[in-house]
């Protein structure tokens, strides 16, 4: 492979027409951070800064076609997963991942930032049974460690629980989000023997709509570029942090954060 080529990573989830969340925050995402991006579409959303107005998924055939389309031409570096919608589409996803050399950043969208539900509730435990064990990273906020675990966090102790939680589904390292706790945005890393703790400066701005789908896609850029897990991380949160304080109002609601803010 020529080395001039920029690391290639795969996001697989679903559309949101409003630009700020899914596939297209995943792009944005992986242009800003120097890897080429590229796209399996699960689903399709009508979405703005108010809400979601409406979702259809993609049939199963679609989604695999789409996979494999690229990742046996083109192969890829990394691949991050988003909105899977359905039980049968979480089931082809991890299955496709099992057979990728690569690694794996598993976001388990569950609801959106307005609190439309992403993922029906039967689709759960296809979560928990087929796709977390084939995740390098799984990155769920505290809302989503819920649905998955049970578990309701409301302080720091209660994120290591939840990471112990999410860490028995089988995937290599969990990253719990606290950013619904008050004060400092700070966040859980662990594989279970090494704790890394990220703590940022919580910005004052409600512009933070594709915060969790542009966290994903920094790792796994990261990650595709030949970083460590911890070194990926620390360097997504960084990005992410400078993109919700840049983050910028649209339509009526929740705007987005800013994926060019660096190069601004």
């Amino acid at each position: 492979m020529d080395i001039s080529l920029p690391p290639r990573v795969l996001t697989v989830a679903g559309s949101d027409s409003g630009g700020g969340a899914g596939i297209q925050a995943d792009l944005k995402t992986m242009l800003a951070l120097g890897v080429h991006g590229m796209s399996v579409l699960t689903a399709v959303t009508a979405q703005n800064s108010l809400g979601v107005q409406g979702a259809w998924e993609l049939p199963v055939d679609a989604v695999r076609a789409q996979y494999r389309s690229v990742v046996d031409d083109i192969g890829v570096q990394a691949v991050k997963t988003g909105m899977l919608a359905s039980a049968p589409l979480v089931e082809t996803v991890a299955e496709l991942l099992a057979g990728t050399d690569a690694p794996v950043v598993v976001d388990p969208v569950g609801v959106s930032k307005h609190g439309d539900p992403l993922l029906a509730a039967s689709a759960l435990d296809s979560v928990r049974t087929k796709l977390l064990p084939v995740a390098t990273v799984a990155t769920p906020n505290l809302d989503e460690v819920t649905q998955l675990t049970g578990l309701v966090v409301d302080d720091e102790r209660g994120m290591r629980r939840a990471a112990d939680a999410v860490l028995g589904f089988g995937p290599r390292w969990a990253l719990i989000k606290g950013g619904h706790l008050a004060g400092d945005a700070v966040d859980l890393l662990t594989d279970g023997a090494e704790e890394h703790w990220l703590r940022a400066p919580r910005h004052d701005n409600r512009h933070t709509h594709g915060t969790g789908c542009t966290l994903a896609s920094a790792v796994a850029s990261g990650l595709a570029k030949g970083l460590a897990v911890p070194e990926a991380v620390r360097a997504a949160k960084e990005y992410v942090t400078g993109a919700i304080a840049a983050g910028f109002a649209l339509g009526g609601g929740i705007g987005p954060v800013d994926h060019g803010w660096r190069l601004r």
